[in-house]
């Protein structure tokens, strides 16, 4: 949480220190809902010839969608598939704490009282837990920063109690116009099953109209959901995804999911979020590498090429 303090700061300063927006629901009103992104331009067909030669590294399955948000200029791979998020779901579950304080059910200052109970399994990532092992309360904004930027699975769980269950974080996805992304399970219930993490699933498009709403804030203020982007931006993990062949300080807002490994196979190695263009503009872009039998290096590198030749194509 190396600069949460500080953004956090801002954050409050920009919402006058209030954790609801009394015009809200005109706002709301006013705004369309987001959906999987309506194509102002045909697809880019050279690009998605590179991606699906750059999938073919990945010897598993690829899903790819990629949207210059400013032009609509797009490409994808298996776009309306269905691909297991794993940790991509925190970012849903996070905007839905997001809406929950815009509409001033929850506080972004809050205590949450995080007991043992609550820890993710050890061979779970959770610094939190680590950290704590008699348990802790932090600030409601802490455990969301935790959860986006860590990718800590206790936070992840802790939001969705929180939020009121995985009902609540589809109920917001689904009033955005988003249809096929799903959020069933926790954290905790991935450990006890695997397969379980088939249920969280998205497809790319879906996720690209996720991130579409991340940016463009239709549903929650700009100064409220900015406060995700920016712990999103810091994130440490998946150094070797989107951001892996991009020149170093671009501003990529992103959430990674990874799953174990079982008999060699890797179920996803995903990557998704927005990407600040050289050219000013922003690409919106999620990668999804499912039941892969190549080491991680390998699937790192694919979602790194897809990334920069979107960006070699769209960045100029």
């Amino acid at each position: 949480m190396k600069n949460g303090l500080i953004i956090f700061a801002l954050f409050l300063s920009a919402c006058g220190g209030a954790a609801t927006n009394q015009n809200t629901a005109a706002n709301t009103a006013a705004r369309t809902p987001a959906s999987t992104f309506a194509a102002k331009q045909a697809p880019d067909t050279e690009l998605e010839k590179q991606f699906a030669e750059i999938a073919k590294e990945a010897k598993g399955k690829v899903g790819i969608a990629a949207v210059v948000l400013e032009t609509g200029e797009n490409a994808s791979l298996n776009g309306g598939d269905r691909f297991p998020m794993q940790s991509v779901y925190k970012l849903p579950i996070a905007m839905t704490i997001l809406k929950q304080v815009d509409n001033g059910k929850l506080s972004m200052n809050q205590e949450v009282e995080i007991t043992k109970e609550d820890f993710v399994s050890p061979g779970q990532r959770s610094l939190i837990r680590d950290n704590n092992p008699n348990g802790t309360k932090m600030k409601l904004w802490q455990v969301v920063e935790a959860a986006v930027s860590e990718s800590d699975g206790t936070a992840s769980d802790v939001l969705l109690r929180v939020a009121g269950g995985p009902g609540e974080v589809q109920k917001y996805v689904g009033e955005l116009g988003i249809t096929d992304m799903s959020i069933k399970n926790t954290e905790k219930e991935f450990a006890k099953d695997a397969k379980v993490q088939y249920d969280n699933s998205s497809t790319p498009l879906a996720a690209v109209a996720l991130l579409t709403e991340l940016k463009e804030a239709r549903s929650i203020p700009v100064e409220k959901i900015s406060l995700i982007r920016d712990f999103m931006n810091e994130s440490p993990t998946g150094p070797n995804r989107l951001r892996g062949l991009l020149p170093e300080n671009t501003y990529v807002a992103h959430k990674t999911g990874t799953s174990g490994t079982d008999s060699g196979v890797t179920a996803a190695t995903n990557d998704i979020g927005i990407i600040l263009l050289p050219n000013g503009k922003y690409m919106a872009v999620a990668v999804f590498v499912s039941d892969s039998p190549v080491d991680e290096k390998t699937r790192d590198a694919v979602i790194a090429k897809i990334a920069k030749a979107a960006w070699d194509k769209w960045g100029k």
